[in-house]
């Protein structure tokens, strides 16, 4: 509603939907509605969530959308790179807008992994993938609310979870800060009515797709869970830290990349 309200006032030429740290399911409807009242050029960036839209776990925008860009490394499980794709009638503009001014020349390599992905996205397998990603990522929210942390809007709809650490007295830099030394790796981030700065935030991103990746299910999310809240806790105890780094890897190991 205060997206349509801003709109109707502004008259902006392009609307951007798109999020970095946003856990909840994006009505792409409604902003296509929004854009269509206001004549205005409709835009999603899923570098996030490409990967459930692929699936469909998330809604798809591509279909009705003017443009949609995504990074390709995220959900979608693919090497570094990044996409763009728009409407027939303005994608000369695009090419042109890219290349050669933005873009060098074509990694080749990535090219032919790109194509291999985005085969496999087109599986049965990489849909549950997706399912379990969702699942988890529910499962490890409820596993740290029942520790006692707050999660920014109550929960998640996709892959990521924001989570506010100052409830239990620790700043998101400190909190990512005792997580990599307790093996774990996450970053600070910004929350609503943030009260201290994008240096210095209130809470960490944690999402589930290399996890799921691994090989784990719900059930190992209150694992996670656990180590999480231990290594929080153990903050300024950097001998507690490495003992707990000891038995995440303990624990990494029974779910190995490859065969």
């Amino acid at each position: 509603d205060a997206i349509a309200e801003i709109a109707s006032k502004e008259k902006p030429k392009l609307i951007l939907s798109g999020y970095t740290a946003y856990p909840r399911k994006i009505d792409f409807k409604k902003f296509r509605s929004i854009c269509d009242e206001v004549g205005a050029y409709c835009m999603a960036d899923i570098a996030h969530i490409a990967g459930l839209c692929a699936a469909g776990v998330h809604e798809n925008p591509v279909s009705y959308f003017d443009v949609v860009t995504t990074t390709t490394h995220k959900t979608l499980r693919v090497p570094r790179s990044a996409i763009i794709m728009c409407k027939e009638e303005i994608a000369e503009k695009i090419d042109k807008a890219v290349f050669p001014g933005l873009q060098g020349g074509p990694h080749e390599h990535t090219i032919a992994a790109k194509a291999v992905a985005f085969k496999e996205a087109n599986t049965p397998e990489f849909k549950n993938y997706a399912e379990q990603i969702v699942k988890n990522a529910k499962a490890l929210g409820e596993a740290l609310a029942d520790l006692g942390y707050r999660l920014v809007s109550g929960g998640t709809d996709n892959h990521l979870l924001l989570v506010d650490t100052r409830v239990g007295g620790i700043s998101g830099i400190d909190a990512e800060k005792a997580l990599e030394k307790g093996g774990m790796y996450c970053n600070k981030n910004t929350i609503p009515f943030e009260t201290g700065s994008p240096w210095d935030p209130s809470g960490i991103r944690i999402g589930t797709p290399v996890l799921t990746t691994r090989g784990m299910k719900e059930k190992e999310m209150n694992e996670v869970a656990s180590f999480m809240d231990q290594a929080l806790k153990a903050k300024d105890d950097d001998a507690k830290l490495a003992e707990i780094k000891v038995n995440v890897t303990k624990f990494c190991k029974q779910f190995p990349f490859y065969d």
